[in-house]
């Protein structure tokens, strides 16, 4: 299943990407909001089933700043079809932030964990 599920993520943001790039870029200007908001909706139901380990606070407040920031890719992509010019960026720019620290922050803080667990076994 995980292995799926990491497959269908890494699809979901390379339409994300493709989506951005063709907005940008102007070219398929039309379907691009389509494609990164098909993208955007992948993305946030692969992070729903993510698996993960609640055994701190700090873990699952990550947590659920990934799932907002898949929320806030969702409503870039309504933001590209509602408001003309680049005022999607200003979504994309937060829910990038959001995704990028708990990216990072979520691996230390499992790593951490599994530390404590063995010196407490020790």
């Amino acid at each position: 299943m995980k292995k799926y599920l990491s497959g269908i993520f890494m699809a979901g943001t390379l339409l994300v990407l493709a989506g951005a790039m063709m907005y940008a870029l102007h070219s398929f200007h039309e379907k691009a909001p389509f494609v990164f908001t098909a993208g955007a909706i992948i993305v946030a139901i692969c992070q729903c089933f993510i698996p993960y380990n609640d055994a701190t606070v700090s873990l699952r407040r990550l947590h659920r700043q990934q799932l907002f920031g898949g929320v806030m890719l969702i409503a870039t992509g309504v933001v590209m079809f509602l408001l003309p010019g680049t005022t999607w960026v200003l979504c994309l720019t937060f829910a990038a932030i959001l995704e990028l620290y708990a990216a990072y922050r979520i691996p230390y803080l499992e790593k951490k964990e599994k530390g404590k667990e063995r010196n407490k076994l020790s």
